[in-house]
């Protein structure tokens, strides 16, 4: 976790609390964190998953890795402590999302078990949902959409999350879908089908 740096700061209580955001939307807010290597599907998924909230009329936000990196996050490196505050960074945003009532769909491959936990910590009980998007090695390398393996491959792309950089699979995340034989549509109503049965579509 990363230690402040600013004096002089007094973190300020809002008048309207999470709880009647909540009631005003008519749900609650949760972060889904979608985890995995790069081709597996997360993105993909998150973005059907969103699509059939919204057309359910829930408030929702995809906060997607690449998207964020020309952004937010620009200055981050694909290094490992530079992964790290990419993650951490976004861990924050995502609270002050689901603390004003959205349902928040992160894709990102956040390949180490310590980052994401720390995402957890952050938020508070009940909003952190770790969603692993396990398609094997060689089913991300045969998609391949961007090229990326193939480049790691190649060696002109250094540290490569699965090929010359880990990949820690969630050991206790709230769900796994599997991306290897299931299609986008059923993936994404597995997600919604969770969403529901824990009460987080109503208030």
């Amino acid at each position: 976790m990363a230690d402040q740096q600013a004096t002089d700061v007094t973190w300020h209580e809002h008048n309207v609390t999470s709880e009647e955001r909540q009631k005003l939307n008519g749900h609650k807010g949760a972060v889904l964190w979608f985890t995995g290597l790069s081709a597996c599907g997360k993105s993909t998924v998150a973005n059907a998953v969103d699509r059939m909230l919204h057309d359910r009329g829930i408030h929702t936000c995809v906060l997607d890795g690449d998207n964020i990196r020309m952004g937010l996050n620009k200055n981050l490196s694909f290094a490992p402590e530079d992964r790290t505050e990419n993650i951490r960074r976004i861990g924050e945003v995502s609270k002050l999302f689901c603390d004003a009532g959205v349902i928040v769909l992160t894709a990102f491959i956040s390949p180490y078990r310590e980052d994401r936990n720390q995402v957890r910590e952050i938020l508070s009980d009940g909003q952190f949902h770790e969603v692993y998007v396990n398609a094997s090695l060689a089913t991300c390398e045969e998609r391949d959409p961007k090229g990326l393996y193939k480049k790691a491959r190649a060696g002109e792309i250094k540290g490569f999350t699965g090929v010359d950089a880990p990949y820690e699979a969630p050991e206790n995340g709230e769900i796994e879908l599997d991306s290897d034989s299931k299609g986008i549509e059923e993936l994404a109503k597995e997600i919604v089908a969770y969403l529901e049965e824990k009460g987080y579509l109503s208030v």
